[in-house]
């Protein structure tokens, strides 16, 4: 019997499984994951309720056999702060590991096509992990190249980096300070030697 595969927009109904997808992706890999943490599920209710009216972004969930087990959000933007053309970009990508190679995740990227059709983008991209082989050895053989890697941190971490950045290491300091004393010494003792000969 074949399995009955399903694209559609999430409703707030689908916030548990949203959760759910959520966790397994910020722990994919078995990496320590930079994304947020996962959303109670009344928070995910809201967020969900809110893409239903957004003309730019769509949150879709895959179902294999009326379960959810997959999910991708699509926003479409300029592709460039320079060009007119839009595209549409697929983020959080994430089909359950339970449900791999049923097709789900060529499902989600045939809907991101088709609203990118739709809404005349000519272009089409798709952030995914560095680290995860799988998913970029797919979205290859689809046809995706990679332009760029997204790096992802919270502000608080990068004002504090940039801080010390700009700030002088006082360790740093006082260490090429002694080596510059030291050097000094050596070379004053050096240099009476020379001279008489």
């Amino acid at each position: 019997m074949v399995a009955a595969i399903g694209v559609r927009d999430a409703r707030p109904s689908d916030a548990d499984a949203l959760v759910a997808l959520w966790r397994e992706l910020s722990t994919a890999a078995g990496l320590p994951s930079r994304l947020p943490a996962p959303p109670s599920v009344a928070a995910a209710e809201v967020a969900v309720s809110k893409h239903l009216d957004d003309p730019f972004g769509r949150l879709l969930v895959v179902e294999l056999d009326g379960q959810v087990h997959g999910m991708a959000y699509l926003r479409r933007t300029a592709i460039s702060p320079l060009h007119d053309d839009t595209t549409v970009t697929v983020e959080y990508l994430h089909v359950s590991d339970t449900s791999r190679r049923h097709g789900l995740g060529k499902a989600l990227i045939a809907e991101a096509v088709t609203w990118a059709e739709h809404e005349s983008c000519v272009h089409l991209a798709v952030v995914a992990p560095a680290i995860a082989r799988e998913a970029n050895r797919f979205l290859a053989r689809l046809g995706l190249g990679q332009a760029g890697v997204l790096r992802f941190a919270n502000t608080h971490t990068v004002r504090r980096r940039l801080t010390a950045e700009h700030a002088p290491n006082l360790l740093a300091l006082l260490s090429s300070r002694r080596s510059a004393v030291a050097r000094r010494a050596v070379s004053s003792r050096v240099e009476p030697e020379s001279a008489g000969k």
